[in-house]
């Protein structure tokens, strides 16, 4: 019952804000987005029966060294992708598109634990874990803030890589102000779409910034994180740049990292 009422609730949004194109996401083994866009006109049925994906899309469909998928083959089975209804919202950028969060299953025609969690489903493993141990310690649960740095890169005339933005100046406030009108656009879509976002500055490499958002529920910190990366993406396109999270893009330089801040709580 609760969650028929969040699928219609959703509907009301798709109606009242105009939206006419769902993305429908979950997170790879390497922390890559992926997934399926549905026009919204199927909401309903997607959400009761869910859409479908080869199970090595949780490996991102790629090779190992010898030309094999990883984790799963092509003769594999295709899993089942549900939407969770509380993840749904409206893309600031692009007002006729929404995205939800999924959680994996197998599929239903499997001969072993048909329907079952599909363990390569790390946003699902995580939503797992996470229950299980409130289970065990009487309700105590995990809160957790994250500081994504990142770097903003030129983008060359043949689309690669030409140098950061702006100079390795660590909190240097002329180094942030530099990347102002990419960073305030980065903030505008954020909290459009649910982040708060308390801090930032400017790191010690090229083009390093760091946006930090408030603590929260474990699974929704990650979903955030998530959103974070996609909107420095779409704000990168925008704006003729390269948004890299890749933890260690330059030699002699310092990496990007992400600080993790954990907390137990109760009530």
């Amino acid at each position: 019952e609760g969650r028929d009422k969040l699928v219609k609730q959703v509907r009301e949004k798709i109606n009242e804000l105009g939206v006419t194109y769902i993305y429908y996401q979950f997170i790879s083994v390497t922390g890559r987005i992926v997934g399926k866009g549905i026009p919204a006109d199927h909401w309903e049925r997607t959400a009761e029966r869910g859409f479908q994906l080869v199970y090595g899309s949780t490996a991102n469909l790629f090779v190992d060294r010898q030309g094999d998928y990883i984790g799963y083959g092509p003769e594999s089975s295709e899993l089942v992708g549900i939407p969770d209804p509380e993840t749904f919202c409206q893309l600031p950028w692009d007002k006729r598109v929404a995205r939800v969060f999924c959680t994996c299953f197998r599929n239903r025609e499997e001969r072993k634990n048909p329907g079952g969690h599909l363990t390569s489903d790390c946003r699902g493993n995580l939503r797992i874990i996470h229950n299980e141990f409130q289970d065990k310690y009487d309700g105590l649960h995990m809160r957790c803030g994250t500081e994504p740095e990142m770097m903003w890169l030129k983008r060359g005339e043949d689309g690669r890589p030409n140098g950061g933005v702006t100079k390795p100046n660590c909190y240097h406030i002329d180094q942030f102000e530099e990347l102002r009108p990419t960073f305030m656009k980065v903030i505008e879509y954020s909290q459009a779409m649910g982040l708060d976002i308390i801090q930032g500055d400017h790191e010690d490499a090229p083009g390093q910034l760091e946006l930090n958002t408030m603590y929260d529920d474990v699974l929704r910190n990650a979903d955030r994180l998530t959103t974070y990366r996609q909107i420095c993406a779409q704000v990168a396109r925008e704006d003729g740049l390269i948004a890299c999270f890749m933890s260690k893009p330059f030699m002699g330089v310092s990496a990007s990292g992400c600080h993790h801040n954990m907390s137990l709580w109760r009530g």
